[in-house]
């Protein structure tokens, strides 16, 4: 069960990772060249908030199957740093960048002109790429490769 949750949750973090980069590239081509907010744009945020709380959910599972967590002996595990990063540290980074995403399209939705649709964007999944892949670099596993 443990190989299969963490090649699902490897894998499905390039769909994450695509369409966060694809919706931060749209809010700034629309924030920058004065666009309109198209219907795609919207499709595209939200499939981006879909995947990614999709993901803390395949992680969230992963958690509790992961040989490296040990949530049952905090002490313990605040000692040893590779038992530490992904039982307190990696978990914390993403859900952060997901409350990101989530605050991000939130604003998105609430805003009346397209300036501040592309701007709420920008900012939040700008934010939040940024502690998704400080936190992938982080547990020294590639971006780009199953490990």
């Amino acid at each position: 069960m443990y190989k299969f949750l963490l090649s699902l949750h490897s894998g499905f973090r390039y769909i994450v990772l695509v369409l966060t980069v694809l919706a931060l590239v749209q809010s700034l081509v629309g924030l920058f060249g004065k666009k309109k907010y198209t219907e795609t744009n919207r499709k595209i945020n939200l499939f981006t908030l879909i995947s990614a709380h999709t993901q803390l959910l395949i992680g969230l599972v992963l958690y509790f199957y992961s040989p490296f967590v040990n949530y049952g002996n905090m002490g313990a595990a605040m000692k040893d740093t590779t038992t530490r990063y992904w039982t307190v540290e990696h978990l914390a980074m993403m859900i952060f960048a997901i409350i990101l995403i989530t605050i991000g399209h939130s604003r998105s939705k609430k805003a009346i002109d397209a300036l501040n649709k592309h701007r709420a964007i920008a900012l939040y999944y700008g934010l939040a790429i940024l502690i998704i892949l400080l936190a992938v670099y982080q547990s020294s596993r590639p971006i780009l490769g199953m490990s």
